[in-house]
């Protein structure tokens, strides 16, 4: 496969998981998060590599918010334009748990199918 494969079946990939990725991070924090603070946290998990590109980040997180999923407030910044942080919600963490099966079953059906040939 070429690299512009790659690069696209990466993207799709992504494009997949960036919601439940975000929701985790929200999940596991105690306190509220803003998207450069989140994306440091996803390249970090990744051994300093990010996964998902920023940029891509901030339109999940507003989507998530209008989902319901999301709480978010604006705090003025000393050094900066003003932050959004966001909250995980009541709802969304039963989403994160629904999307969690969801993700395992498919995971395991992935590897069955990858490591024998066969689902």
């Amino acid at each position: 496969m070429d690299d512009s494969h790659a690069r696209k079946f990466q993207k799709e990939l992504n494009a997949g998981l960036v919601s439940l990725v975000l929701l985790s991070v929200l999940a596991a924090s105690p306190a509220d998060l803003y998207g450069y603070e989140i994306a440091k946290r996803l390249q970090k998990a990744n051994d300093g590599d990010p996964l998902f590109k920023e940029g891509t980040i901030y339109p999940v997180l507003r989507a998530l918010s209008a989902a319901g999923l999301l709480d978010s407030h604006v705090v003025p910044s000393v050094a900066g334009p003003p932050r959004r942080y966001y909250r995980i919600t009541d709802t969304g963490r039963a989403t994160l748990a629904d999307w969690l099966g969801a993700w395992r079953n498919t995971r395991d059906f992935v590897n069955r199918c990858t490591e024998t040939g066969s689902p």
